[in-house]
């Protein structure tokens, strides 16, 4: 990480969440103080008061690892390398590419090391607003959100059902989730229509068993809808309640995005296992430049068997286990945490153990004290390319949204050639004029 984005994340505790900018964001009609009240009232500690820094080499270098990962995932030997976990409705690559992938990253004193990768990351609305209502307190900084992120989110969408559907019109779209409204994300998903209909397409939330198969189209009641934002954690649709959205799919009788094969082909926590094997690259026919990333970038990952089960147990340290199919930091455990009766459960199931890359520090003042909460940075991708960075603050073994002082983050890049001094506002120079 750069040294000027290190020595503010330490020492620097500006809060920098301006409530009436979000407030006004949101607007003042009966949806927008209902969505304020959700975010702010409802959910305290979705939003966290103070950015995390970076610097523009660091996004530098999250972009590169992408870029690796994108050039071995194009290799028709990865797909056969992978081929093994692949899911039924898997089986023929989609034209759409699949809607904010997530590149979840820790950050060390040499380098970004990519911890996993999503294909339905959630939070992008969210962080979208939120970069708008943080100040940007330091001089010379700037947000690493870019400008306009709801635009490029929109014209994705977009994109993805030209890709599908070239040449007919985009009508109507459904935010698909397991009873949405009791989501912990549920704001978003309001975000989201809003922003469809916004730009003149109709948009409805909706749980996936109200949805049905019929006639070579997928319908919600009476009205017919043509593309799906799925943000289903079921990355197969294999339970019954998703036979409706799974048929329509199939038949390709609706743009779904994200969609099953690329979760395969990205996000199954099993493939990090060929992504961290630099033998296996080579013997893929990875372009050395790739290799070269990916073995400096990704921790080490082995997938977790029986057989080894003692090596695991003795090592545990050295291990974060991960259920190859999770999501969320769901049932996923610091290895030195481990009980017995949690590693027999680990055995049980598909893991994989990954090589335990501590998360970096981020100073924050939470319940009036002082804090250092831990801190992991998502990058939300479409198409191989970063549309918008943001962090996540929490206390624990994994991210989390019940840490006070925690939550979403915004990333801020501090000002090119600039010393700490010229930087950090007033009330904070005492604290960074030692390392400046």
């Amino acid at each position: 990480m750069g040294k000027i984005a290190v020595t503010l994340n330490r020492h620097c505790a500006c809060t920098t969440l301006d409530l009436e900018a979000l407030h006004h964001e949101l607007g003042a009609d009966t949806e927008g103080a209902r969505l304020y009240r959700a975010i702010v009232e409802s959910r305290p500690h979705l939003l966290a008061a103070t950015p995390v820094f970076l610097g523009r080499e660091d996004i530098a270098a999250m972009q590169a690892a992408i870029d690796a990962v994108e050039a071995v995932a194009a290799l028709p030997g990865y797909l056969d390398a992978i081929a093994g976990h692949r899911p039924s409705l898997a089986t023929q690559a989609p034209r759409a590419l699949g809607v904010f992938f997530g590149y979840d990253f820790h950050f060390t004193d040499t380098g970004p090391r990519l911890i996993e990768i999503n294909t339905n990351a959630g939070g992008a609305f969210i962080n979208a607003l939120l970069a708008r209502a943080h100040l940007l307190c330091c001089v010379g900084t700037r947000l690493a959100a870019g400008n306009a992120p709801e635009r490029a989110f929109f014209d994705m969408f977009l994109k993805e059902w030209r890709r599908e559907r070239a040449g007919a019109r985009l009508q109507r779209i459904a935010i698909v989730d397991d009873t949405p409204d009791a989501q912990y994300l549920e704001p978003e998903f309001v975000l989201a229509r809003r922003l469809f209909e916004a730009n003149g397409i109709e948009a409805v939330v909706t749980a996936p068993e109200a949805l049905t198969f019929r006639d070579g189209r997928l319908w919600l009641g009476p009205a017919p809808i043509d593309l799906v934002y799925n943000r289903l954690t079921d990355f197969a649709l294999a339970a019954p309640q998703y036979a409706a959205l799974a048929e329509a799919y199939a038949a390709r009788a609706v743009v779904l995005t994200p969609h099953p094969y690329a979760y395969w082909r990205y996000a199954d926590k099993r493939n990090l296992v060929t992504l961290s094997d630099d033998a296996a690259l080579a013997q893929l026919g990875a372009p050395a430049a790739a290799r070269a990333l990916l073995k400096s970038t990704i921790p080490a990952t082995r997938l977790v068997t029986a057989d080894a089960g003692d090596y695991f147990w003795q090592t545990r340290d050295e291990w974060f286990f991960k259920p190859a199919t999770g999501y969320g930091s769901k049932a996923a455990y610091r290895g030195d945490k481990v009980t017995k009766r949690v590693f027999a459960e680990i055995l049980a199931k598909d893991y994989v153990a990954q090589a335990v890359v501590p998360p970096s520090t981020r100073r924050v003042i939470a319940s009036g004290a002082d804090a250092a909460l831990s801190f992991d940075v998502r990058c939300y991708v479409y198409d191989g390319e970063i549309q918008l960075v943001a962090a996540r603050l929490y206390r624990g073994q994994t991210t989390n949204f019940r840490t006070a002082g925690g939550g979403f983050a915004p990333v801020m890049v501090p000002g090119v050639g600039r010393r700490i001094r010229e930087i950090c506002p007033p009330q904070n120079r005492a604290a960074t004029d030692a390392t400046s």
